[in-house]
């Protein structure tokens, strides 16, 4: 006999509007508690709750907490993740900019993005959303609502920000099609993706600055891509990654007059960014732009052992300091064949100098003849 629980779960697929709002307010902590409640029948409340996200505001919502703590299990994920029409139905709700729901929604295609079969987003296209993008790529699209969507460029309701998008950006970019699309200059406006997000390193948003270092660091697995992301003409990474790792410091005139623009005379209320672990991702992706010689030479130039040296000496945590310590060794070291460079040319002057004493010797020991 089905308990009360249980019982309630059935009622997501009644026909009365009231009892699916009720069963819907009341059943949101199980999917904490009890998510196996929502398992039964080969995912049928599951189907049911993919259904209901078209339901009238208030249940939506509640659906869509629902799918938010569902998903992390890997059955509920795959079914979630592989329904084109459910992903079609999601991305129809995000690009309206009367949504009431656009952040239930960013948080929910975040997750979703977890899984392997999302990535086909990248090359999805779909209607065009008026009003809030000129793209038919389903990624340019959320990319719009990313940007625009910061200050209610877009969405009527002021309380819905699309920060969440930052995340999915970032499980985008673990993908190759997606880090490819974040380092392509796009057709419908001309502009390099990667280029949109590096601003918002410095954001007030601690969701936006999290997703975004973390997307900054992904993009930087792909190697050919670098000198694109070091060029001032290009993506112009290196600012954006080590702004938010600067305080107020004031450094000697021989380091900061080489440092990059951006890096130089900041005011003394500078803050550094407070999570050890922002701080942490930028390290690794500064890591990562040392695996090329030009990457090395070029933080070298413009002093970034400095900046991190006081990095290392105000932030107080073992991963900063551990990331700190990677990047200081690696500028520090000499270039392979350097270091036999330097001895040979060292050996060869030292023969040299022994060549001219025994020279010099031998035109002393030489005897003087009086003509």
């Amino acid at each position: 006999m089905p308990s009360e629980l249980e019982e309630l779960v059935e009622f997501l697929h009644h026909g009365n509007t009231q009892i699916r709002q009720i069963a819907c307010e009341n059943l949101v902590g199980y999917t904490i508690s009890e998510p196996a409640l929502f398992k039964v029948h080969q995912l049928l409340p599951i189907r049911d709750l993919k259904l209901l996200v078209r339901d009238y505001a208030p249940i939506a919502k509640n659906v869509l907490t629902m799918l938010v703590n569902l998903s992390g299990d890997e059955e509920v994920l795959k079914e979630l993740a592989e329904d084109d029409a459910f992903l079609e139905t999601l991305l129809t709700k995000v690009t309206n900019p009367k949504e009431p729901n656009a952040n239930e929604i960013t948080m929910l295609l975040a997750n979703l993005a977890k899984s392997d079969s999302l990535k086909r987003i990248v090359g999805l296209t779909r209607a065009v959303p008026k009003g809030v993008s000129e793209s038919a790529k389903a990624l340019d699209q959320l990319m719009d609502c990313f940007i625009k969507g910061e200050e209610g460029g877009i969405n009527k309701n002021a309380d819905q920000n699309y920060d969440y998008l930052a995340y999915f950006f970032a499980d985008i970019s673990k993908f190759e099609e997606g880090r490819a699309y974040f380092t392509t200059k796009q057709d419908y406006d001309s502009v390099i993706p990667i280029t949109k997000l590096t601003v918002f390193t410095e954001h007030q948003s601690h969701i936006r600055r999290k997703g975004v270092a973390s997307t900054l660091k992904n993009v930087a697995f792909e190697i050919p891509s670098h000198p694109q992301m070091l060029s001032e003409d290009g993506i112009n990474l290196l600012p954006y990654i080590l702004l938010p790792m600067a305080g107020p410091e004031e450094f000697p005139d021989d380091e900061s007059l080489k440092m990059l623009p951006d890096l130089q005379l900041l005011p003394p209320d500078k803050e550094r960014d407070a999570d050890p672990e922002i701080l942490t991702t930028h390290l690794e992706t500064l890591l990562l732009l040392t695996t090329t010689r030009e990457g090395r030479d070029k933080m070298r130039e413009v002093q970034v052992y400095s900046l991190i040296r006081e990095c290392h000496m105000k932030v107080e945590d073992d991963n900063v300091r551990e990331g700190c310590d990677r990047l200081v060794q690696v500028l520090m070291r000499g270039e392979e064949g350097e270091e036999e460079a330097e001895a040979a040319a060292m050996e060869k002057a030292r023969v040299q100098a022994e060549a001219e004493l025994r020279q010099k010797k031998n035109e002393d020991d030489k005897v003087v003849e009086i003509f």
